[in-house]
């Protein structure tokens, strides 16, 4: 249960309460103090987006998207909403509203080092291509001395299996912040785009291992350009230092080297601490899906009514024209119903359907026969006569009832 909301603390000393608890990977308790702020707040954007954050690194999408939503309804420029916004559909599959978030992040703040380097990974994660490398780079021109601005750059290049520039790119990114190496193992939000990233190259690099062996790098030309450098020079050749196994500044060398029998093996990486995940859901989004479900069935049930009083209509003309119609606009029914179902949803269709057979059985049974009423069109269309229109007519008007009934106080 989130802490009471204590006297003169102000949302956003709750929210720099929640970082430091994530440091410490301790996200359940991070999430109860952003719980804590939104008693007070419940619209703080920082706070939504900070929440967001902590479902995300907890591998909780559908949690982080439901928080990020309500970020950006309370504010729709707000770059931290709409960043971790885009991350969340990327981690749902959600991959051309990422790409779109993406392209408006690029285009909104084009001299943003951040929002450049963030936006051109997410594209990458959502859409890669030429657009995504493009934006990279621009991240680099626009900050040339931010490791994580070389970092994305590798990553987008990756990729596009641009090893070799993707090598230069993780090297400069080395050079001018040694503790890259180790970024996918760090835990907090406070870096968390630093961590997605670096955990990124690492998977990159592992498959690109396990896809054959590696051709040796080549010399920079102008097809394969080098990761400039942080003063904006463009490197010579050096040798790349792999992203595959970047060696920590820290890691003790032996002078006898490896095959020497008294050689000692490197000490094993000290393991991550343990973390503690939220148990449930901060923002309770149940009314949402529930009133998503209503728009459901009342549009599905309205539409099917609809096109069986146009096919009884059409029969007066033709019989085979009314079944023609009915099997077209029956299967576009059933569809539109199925896709608004799930794009309205802020959360999985079936985590919906199972809450509301336990608690709401009126309003399930209603959404079932919105579903199951276009059918009967699909059934006139094939066999003809007059039971299939009428037995579909009555299905959506039980649904509409039910609904009807379900909002009444």
């Amino acid at each position: 249960m989130p802490a009471p909301l204590e006297p003169d603390t102000t949302p956003e000393e709750y929210r720099q309460r929640a970082l430091l608890l994530a440091d410490l990977g301790r996200y359940d308790e991070a999430a109860d103090e952003i719980a804590a702020g939104l008693t007070a707040e419940p619209l703080e954007v920082n706070l939504l987006a900070t929440l967001a954050r902590i479902h995300l690194i907890a591998e909780q999408p559908t949690e982080a998207l439901a928080a990020a939503d309500r970020a950006v309804t309370a504010d729709p420029k707000a770059l931290p909403a709409l960043v971790v916004r885009a991350m969340a559909l990327v981690d749902i599959r959600r991959y051309a509203e990422a790409a779109r978030i993406a392209g408006e992040i690029l285009r909104d703040w084009p001299e943003d080092p951040y929002a450049q380097r963030t936006g051109a990974a997410l594209l990458s994660e959502s859409r890669n291509g030429q657009e995504a490398l493009n934006a990279a780079w621009n991240g680099v021109r626009v900050a040339p001395t931010e490791a994580e601005a070389h970092l994305v750059l590798a990553v987008v290049a990756a990729r596009l299996r641009l090893f070799d520039l993707a090598q230069r790119a993780y090297g400069e990114a080395l050079d001018l912040d040694s503790t890259i190496g180790d970024a996918g193992r760090e835990t907090g939000i406070v870096r968390f785009e630093r961590r997605r990233w670096a955990r990124a190259i690492e998977d990159l690099a592992e498959e690109a291992s396990l896809s054959g062996p590696q051709a040796p790098p080549i010399p920079p030309s102008p097809e394969t350009p080098a990761a400039p450098k942080s003063d904006g020079s463009v490197p010579p050749s050096p040798a790349p230092q792999s992203p595959e196994a970047p060696r920590s500044p820290d890691a003790p060398s032996s002078p006898e080297g490896p095959s020497s029998p008294k050689a000692q093996p490197s000490p094993a990486a000290p393991p991550p601490p343990s973390v503690s995940l939220p148990s449930r859901p901060v923002l309770d989004i149940s009314e949402e899906s529930a009133a998503a479900v209503r728009e459901t069935v009342g549009y599905g049930a309205g539409g099917v009514v609809v096109a069986a009083v146009l096919t009884s209509a059409m029969t007066l003309i033709s019989a085979g024209i009314s079944r023609v119609w009915a099997g077209l606009i029956g299967v576009l029914v059933f569809g539109a119903v199925v896709f608004w179902f799930r794009s309205r949803l802020p959360e999985p269709a079936g985590v919906v359907l199972r809450r509301l057979r336990g608690s709401d059985r009126k309003l399930a049974v209603a959404v079932y026969l919105a579903f199951a009423a276009p059918l009967f069109l699909l059934a006139y269309a094939v066999v003809g006569g007059p039971v299939p229109l009428v037995a579909g007519m009555l299905t959506a008007a039980v649904a509409e009832v039910l609904m009807l009934i379900r909002r009444r106080p």
